[in-house]
């Protein structure tokens, strides 16, 4: 490295990136050596860092040996193929270059003229997950809506919350503040995000409708239209609904015909969140899931979590993309240019809150051509042919029950000693660091929940866990 300067220069950066490169592959060759939940305590990470910055340079060689010695004990490998928690995180070779290359690029795409191909490349993909997911021709850049990538669900149904409520109030709010009139609804499966959106956009707690759901757990849209004309009559004004295709707790699949057309009758705005599931649809057998979609306004869905794009990565699509960009635009002198002024081109800094934008189509771009659609529906149905396999263990048990559907990839499922048995068998499991679970509470049921749905798990993986499962299970019960 040349002290006088200090940047890194391309003779070093190309030694450093080969060694780099060299770790990440070592790493997902041993991945399944480490403890797939980080066995640290509270604070253990931050007391050997240093207090303050160094005053002088550092040799990389240093820095990657505190990554080995100080950051590694601290890491849950969210890639390991043992990592059954929460939704995946998934990430995959192609991916990883991907991003590699936006970073080296270092493109800031707020705008069409920052960089044209990071904007039209991202046209072009999203209209191609439209074609591949079977999507309505509104969801198209060619036709009225389109799509952008996003950071996460949560930016998107915020996004979402914000062109239907100034759709509602023929764009007044934005201007003269919330009327407090607004009501939104969701189920009372619907992820946090989208209270969380309700909150920022001002409408409120208050004005946020949890909807009760069915034996499958999914929204019942005769209480949905029940709660709609009760608010109604006391001069409230329904503006939202989030319908959900496989909720957190149980992939629960909410029933979009219905909501749709409910939304149609009384002017709501329907959002669908499909994070996880959505992935599902680009498998003919399973586009059902999405059927009711031609009748939204907007859906988003994340391929960081099961299409093998790693984080972070969601595809929000509109309808209308003109009511987005008109409740999003702000365009100060100095972002004003001949391309954005021609109205010739997309500028996606108006279809996100945020101005600046990584070039995420890069990472996502790879992944779709380096597997192809077959290659992405061949391990998507594998992860769910695994998944019903395992479903079927627990069906078929004597100790174990289901305790919610499992219409694709995730499995819910209790030990039929009650609730404080089976919060003692998922700690005693996610302690070994050979697996990891997290967990619900369907109807006052603790239950464990077990996502298969990691870029590389395999059936040897899941059968290990489920003999693993069985074993804990009767070890506990013999030491009461």
């Amino acid at each position: 490295m040349n002290n006088q300067n200090f940047h890194m220069s391309p003779e070093e950066f190309r030694k450093q990136g080969k060694l780099m490169i060299d770790w990440i592959a070592d790493y997902y060759e041993n991945i399944e050596k480490y403890p797939v939940l980080s066995q640290v305590q509270p604070g253990d990470i931050k007391t050997n860092l240093p207090q303050s910055a160094p005053t002088e340079s550092e040799p990389m060689e240093q820095i990657m040996a505190d990554v080995n010695t100080i950051l590694m004990p601290g890491i849950t490998h969210w890639q390991s193929p043992n990592f059954f928690a929460y939704f995946p995180a998934n990430a995959s070779g192609p991916s990883i270059l991907g991003d590699l290359l936006s970073s080296g690029l270092g493109v800031q795409g707020m705008l069409w003229a920052t960089s044209p191909a990071c904007t039209e490349l991202e046209t072009r993909v999203l209209d191609w997950l439209a074609e591949i997911l079977q999507l309505p021709e509104k969801f198209k850049s060619t036709s009225t809506g389109g799509a952008v990538i996003q950071d996460t669900a949560s930016s998107a149904a915020l996004s979402a919350v914000l062109a239907a409520r100034e759709r509602k109030t023929n764009f007044k709010t934005n201007d003269s503040g919330n009327p407090g009139n607004l009501v939104a609804y969701v189920s009372s499966q619907t992820h946090s995000s989208v209270e969380k959106a309700v909150k920022i956009a001002g409408i409120g707690k208050d004005n946020l409708r949890q909807i009760g759901v069915n034996e499958n757990l999914a929204m019942r849209a005769d209480l949905l239209e029940e709660a709609i004309k009760n608010d109604l009559q006391t001069g409230l004004i329904p503006f939202f609904v989030c319908a959900t295709v496989g909720s957190t707790s149980t992939n629960a699949i909410d029933p979009l015909n219905e909501i749709g057309q409910i939304c149609e009758k009384y002017q709501l705005w329907m959002h669908i969140d499909a994070a996880m599931s959505g992935t599902a649809a680009i498998c003919p057998e399973y586009r059902h899931i999405l059927n009711g979609v031609e009748l939204a306004d907007s859906f988003s869905f994340n391929p960081h979590k099961w299409m093998f794009t790693n984080f972070d990565c969601n595809c929000f699509f509109i309808a209308d993309r003109s009511v987005l960009i008109k409740t999003l635009s702000i365009l100060p002198e100095y972002l004003k240019n001949q391309a954005t002024e021609s109205g010739a081109v997309i500028d996606y800094r108006d279809w996100h809150i945020q101005l600046g934008r990584r070039f995420r189509s890069l990472k996502l771009w790879f992944v779709i051509r380096h597997y192809g659609v077959n290659g992405l529906r061949y391990h998507i149905q594998e992860h769910i042919r695994i998944a019903q396999q395992f479903a079927e263990w627990v069906r078929t048990s004597a100790e174990f029950d289901l305790v919610a559907p499992a219409p694709l990839n995730l499995v819910c499922f209790a030990h039929q000693k009650g609730n404080d048995f089976n919060k003692k068998l998922l700690e005693t499991i996610n302690g070994t660091g050979k697996m990891y679970f997290t967990h619900s509470v369907i109807n006052g049921k603790y239950v464990l929940r077990m996502c298969i749905g990691q870029t590389n798990t395999k059936e040897e993986h899941v059968s290990d866990a489920w003999k693993t499962i069985q074993k804990t299970a009767n070890e506990l019960i013999i030491s009461e």
